[in-house]
């Protein structure tokens, strides 16, 4: 496929996703300032108030009968439930209480890396990865194969260089880019949420350790390759080259350094897996395959 046949392609996929809405509301979102809501509160099979509200910058809403709650920094289901102690407490039995977002106002994300214009992003709703590429103007020709979504790690400094440093360090939620953007695989177009940092490595940026494989031992052309989603152990060693004589087959290792930088070995018989009798591993960025001698 030509490069503009390619990039046609990703900017059509841009479209899409930022017409798609992305209107849904995020799974754990932390309410924030300037959040419209609109509260429902129902006792007796009957809907007693119904109001729409807008969260302060000292993150309060003015709630019926109760007056001023804390909604800065709860979920939707904290916040109901904060509402609802005190309603059953002193006015109601049984209430219910719904809330739904009206409004985002204090959806922020942060974009770096291979894209055109990197930096932090407000969106007035929820949004996925692509909503979110499309922001930051599309990604750029030379992006590496995968992107990289850090969650929860609020203490990150929003620089090139420490995102991709907490990338090597951090647990991630990858996306293959190649599937989303050269495949038209939307199934890889994760959903966001509120704080993600999302980093798309350059492909001459991109460390070893997050975008190559290691094959050893007794294969005919030991060496670092590059990673590729899908791999497996056995397509690792056809890759370099096959087995040598006195390779030990069936005490291959995968060795694989997990965030705590603590290894995990794992064992797979590779002439089991050649005869069909057991399934293939599926290898990841980092992990190294040694084949060993055979003892005889």
């Amino acid at each position: 496929m030509g490069k503009e046949v390619l990039w046609g392609m990703v900017s059509v996929l841009l479209v899409l996703a930022a017409a798609s809405g992305g209107m849904c509301q995020p799974e754990g979102y932390f309410l924030g300032p300037r959040d419209i809501l609109s509260i429902s509160i129902h006792a007796g099979g009957v809907e007693q108030e119904k109001v729409e509200v807008t969260v302060s910058e000292q993150g309060r809403i003015n709630v019926p009968y109760i007056g001023s709650v804390k909604a800065g920094g709860l979920t939707l289901t904290e916040l109901e439930k904060a509402i609802l102690a005190p309603l059953e407490r002193d006015y109601f039995v049984s209430p219910q209480v719904n809330i739904q977002i009206k409004g985002y106002h204090s959806i922020r994300f942060f974009i770096s890396g291979a894209v055109k214009k990197p930096g932090k992003y407000e969106m007035t709703s929820a949004t996925n990865f692509l909503e979110l590429v499309a922001r930051a103007e599309g990604v750029l020709p030379e992006r590496g194969s995968l992107a990289y979504v850090l969650r929860e790690n609020h203490d990150v400094e929003l620089t090139d260089e420490s995102v991709a440093s907490a990338v090597e360090n951090r647990e991630t939620i990858q996306i293959d880019l190649t599937k989303l953007l050269d495949e038209g695989d939307m199934g890889h177009n994760i959903q966001l949420v509120p704080g993600d940092i999302v980093y798309i490595p350059h492909a001459s940026k991109l460390d070893q350790a997050v975008s190559k494989i290691y094959v050893e031992g007794e294969v005919k052309k030991p060496g670092v390759y590059d990673y590729q989603p899908g791999m497996t152990a056995m397509s690792a060693c056809i890759m370099a080259g096959g087995f040598d004589k006195y390779a030990a087959i069936t005490r291959t290792k995968i060795i694989r350094t997990k965030a705590n930088e603590k290894q995990e070995i794992i064992k797979i018989d590779l002439k089991k897996v050649t005869n069909g009798e057991i399934s293939d591993i599926f290898i990841q960025p980092g992990d190294r395959i040694h084949v060993p001698e055979t003892w005889l």
